[in-house]
């Protein structure tokens, strides 16, 4: 509350005005504050931790002759190395000859546009999916059922992950969400082994270093 105190020395003085001291009491603010420091707490929600599944590699041995079921054409390796650089090959590598693959980006013309090439048959069939799904033709159990079967499709892509030791981890989540943007099903996120760093040097030196390349 407001007081007004009055500075009065009992005496008249001409051609002077009283002098008026006003202070003001922030008591009740107080209590105010506390009041909407207690209500935003309790209305306000808290952000949730977000979670991202990664699909790793099986520990099961797979016998070879089930290997060459699944079409050469079919393979995707990607390498994401240190200094922001990502590599990939289309098919089985050849790790003797590093003109097999090709520097790519994290950009929406680099990685995601292959991804998006390759799958887009899957992509198409998911997106006709999801309208479906929002004309509420189909339920979203229905939506998942479906979904998870499409992106079985005999020719989808599968992609193998490689990371370098000294590669930044933000680097994975990128191809990570690369591949969940392309609706890619199978993937999975190996080390990179003493060949994919040979092969990534080879391509770096144009094949300078090919004499150490002991395969």
């Amino acid at each position: 509350m407001a007081e007004i105190q009055q500075n009065d020395k009992g005496g008249k003085q001409k051609g002077k005005q009283k002098k008026m001291t006003v202070r003001v009491d922030f008591t009740p603010m107080v209590d105010m504050n506390m009041l909407l420091i207690t209500f935003f707490m309790l209305c306000t929600s808290l952000s949730k931790p977000n979670t991202m599944e990664i699909a790793m590699p099986s520990n099961d041995k797979v016998k070879e002759e089930e290997q060459t079921k699944v079409k050469e054409s079919r393979f995707i390796t990607i390498w994401f190395d240190k200094d922001n650089k990502v590599y990939y090959c289309e098919g089985i590598p050849d790790y003797k000859n590093w003109e097999s693959i090709k520097e790519s980006s994290y950009d929406a013309d680099g990685i995601r546009a292959l991804i998006l090439n390759r799958n887009k048959d899957v992509i198409a069939k998911i997106k006709e999916l999801k309208e479906r799904k929002a004309n509420g033709e189909i339920t979203d159990e229905e939506y998942e059922e479906q979904a998870k079967e499409i992106r079985k499709d005999k020719n989808a892509p599968v992609v193998t992950v490689k990371g370098a030791d000294d590669a930044i981890y933000k680097n994975m989540i990128d191809v990570l969400d690369e591949l969940t943007i392309g609706n890619v099903a199978t993937y999975a996120l190996v080390p990179m082994e003493e060949g994919d760093s040979l092969l990534i040097e080879n391509y770096k030196t144009k094949g300078e270093t090919m004499k150490n390349y002991n395969l």
